[in-house]
C-alpha cells in the first residue's frame, strides 16, 4: 500500500491535520490496522470499492465521515483501491461543518453529503490548493476555547487531569464533557487517553532496546508496566513487545 500525507494551509493548520491519499498498488487485498487518533475523517473514494472488517463498504466516488475511534479496525484495501482522506484535529471539524453531536458518530461511518465537499474524483497537482480553498472559505471557528483546550492535551501528550483543564480554561467539569461530546465525540478522559496512548506507541516505536517498557510507562504517566500494557492491547489489540 502507498500512502502520502500533505499540509494543509497554515490558516488551516489549528483545525485540519493532514491531507492524505491511500492506495491499493502492489497489495493482493492486504489488510491495514487503523488505530484510534482522536481525530474525525472525510474519506473520498475516487478508486474501486473495499471494505472495513465490520463489513462496511467504502463505494467509488462516494465520500464518508468515519467518527473518532476508541478501538482499533482492520481496513482491506485492494490494488485498484484509491481514497483521499481529510484529518480533522479533534474539534476542528465543527469549524467547518454542523453535526447535532459527534457522540453519536462514535467508531461508525457514514456516508457524506457530496455537495459538502469539492469534486476531487481526479487527484491532480492542484488538489492540494482546491481543498485549501473551499475550507477557507467554509471556516468558522465557533469555539476557540475548545480548540485550545485540545491544543493542550496534545501539547501534555495526554498528561494532565480533566479537572485541570476544566480549572485552566474556567469551565465546569460536566460542561467539558457535553462540549467534547458534541464537537469531538467522546469525552475528556477518552481524549487524554487517546493522546497519552499515541505518545507512548511513538515512544514504543523508537525505543532501540535502551530503555525499558517500564521506564517508557513512567515517561508516558501510566502508573507501571501493566497500565501501559493494558492500555495499548486496548487501543490496539496488541501487547507493546509486538511494536
Amino acid at each position: 500500500m502507498s500512502y502520502q500525507q500533505f499540509q494543509p494551509d497554515p490558516r488551516l493548520s489549528a483545525f485540519i491535520d493532514a491531507y492524505w491519499t491511500a492506495d491499493g498498488v502492489g497489495t493482493a487485498g492486504s489488510v491495514q490496522k487503523i488505530l484510534p487518533d482522536g481525530c474525525v475523517d472525510i474519506l473520498v473514494n475516487i478508486g474501486e470499492d473495499f471494505f472495513t472488517d465490520d463489513h462496511f463498504t467504502f463505494k467509488n466516488e462516494q465520500a464518508y465521515l468515519v467518527g473518532t475511534m476508541t478501538r482499533f479496525k482492520y481496513s482491506r484495501m485492494l490494488p485498484g483501491s484509491v481514497i483521499l482522506g481529510i484529518r480533522f484535529k479533534p474539534g476542528g471539524f465543527a469549524a467547518f461543518f454542523k453535526f447535532d453531536s459527534l457522540h453519536n458518530l462514535t467508531d461508525q461511518t457514514i456516508p457524506f453529503d457530496q455537495k459538502l465537499i469539492p469534486e476531487v474524483f481526479a487527484l491532480n497537482s492542484n488538489f492540494i490548493n482546491n481543498l485549501d480553498i473551499f475550507f477557507l472559505s467554509r471556516l468558522n471557528p465557533t469555539n476557540t476555547s475548545l480548540t485550545l483546550i485540545t491544543e493542550t492535551i496534545s501539547a501534555y501528550h495526554g498528561q494532565i487531569q480533566v479537572t485541570e483543564l476544566a480549572k485552566r480554561y474556567c469551565i465546569t467539569t460536566r460542561q467539558l464533557e457535553r462540549v467534547f461530546k458534541q464537537h469531538i465525540g467522546v469525552s475528556p478522559k477518552e481524549l487524554i487517553n487517546i493522546s497519552r496512548f499515541q505518545f507512548a506507541m511513538e515512544k514504543i516505536r523508537q525505543n532501540q532496546s535502551t530503555r525499558s517498557l517500564m521506564q517508557i510507562a513512567f515517561e508516558c504517566g501510566y502508573y507501571d508496566h501493566a497500565h501501559l500494557s493494558n492500555e495499548i492491547k486496548k487501543y490496539s489489540g496488541d501487547v507493546p513487545s509486538f511494536f
